[in-house]
Parts: structure tokens; sequence; C-alpha cells
């Protein structure tokens, strides 16, 4: 079975250009936890999630490095949870978004979809052909497709 035969064709997506508050819009109205950001020629060129999200809302610690001769102390958040929230909305999606996508071909076997999933833990992989997105797959469109006729 190829990544094209169980794919989701209808993706929803974020341009590279668009503020976090369009994500977030996204992610209540479609109940979803992550989105591929594409370029204006509908390429991957990032892929943003709750985990980007959680990382730069949560609370930051401060860290103290030191050495027998020098200490040095990286502050943590000055803000409040409520400020870091606000000041999220408008940044641009590509501030906080991994660049290293890593996506599968609409030709990719399922068996090495399950695997790709698995090593790399994570949870959907955007699905490309000659570079430009045309689905995503998640764990479950594996499991669903792997399992269901034994059911």
């Amino acid at each position: 079975m190829k990544a094209k035969e169980i794919m989701v064709r209808q993706v929803y997506k974020v341009k590279e250009n668009d503020p976090v508050r369009d994500v977030i819009e996204k992610f209540i109205k479609y109940r979803i936890s992550g989105l591929p950001v594409v370029n204006e020629r509908n390429e991957v060129v990032a892929y943003i999630s709750d985990g980007d999200i959680m990382r730069y809302i949560g609370k930051h610690d401060d860290h103290v490095f030191g050495t027998y001769m020098y200490t040095a102390v990286i502050k943590g958040d000055d803000e409040e949870f409520d400020e870091r929230v606000r000041r999220l909305l408008p940044r641009c999606v590509m501030t906080i978004a991994q660049k290293k996508v890593i996506a599968v071909d609409a030709e990719e076997d399922i068996e090495q979809i399950a695997a790709i999933l698995g090593k790399k833990r994570i949870k959907k992989l955007p699905v490309v052909h000659r570079g430009v997105l045309v689905g995503i797959i998640s764990r479950g469109d594996v499991i669903r497709h792997s399992f269901q006729s034994l059911l």
C-alpha cells in the first residue's frame, strides 16, 4: 500500500508569512494539533505543532552555568503566562515552526511510513509529489489501513 492510497487529501496548512494566530484558529476550528507550513508554490518549508506552541508559552526557568572562574545566568521569563500567550499571536509562524521537516513521497510504502512515524516519534507526515504538498498521513491512518481488514 502506498502513501497516496491512505493519505488525507484535504490538508489544513498555513503559509510561511502567516501569524501564529492563524495556526491557533485552525487548531481550534478543526481539532488538529499540527500543520504544514508552505510557500507560495505549496512546497513544505516547515511544520508547526502544538508542542512548538507549548515550548513558547510554557515557563522558562533561569539557567546558571559556572566554572571555577566564571558564572553566568541566563534569565528565564520576566513576563507572565498571559503576556507570553498574547505576544505569540501576531508573531510569524516561521519564528517558532520546525524548519527541518520529514515528509514522504506519495509513492512511499506504508511499511516505511510506519517505520518513520515510530522511529522519529512524530504524529503526522506531510505527503509530497514532486516537492508539492498533496496530503498528510497520521499514525491513526496507518493503523486504520493496516488492521481494518483483519478486524
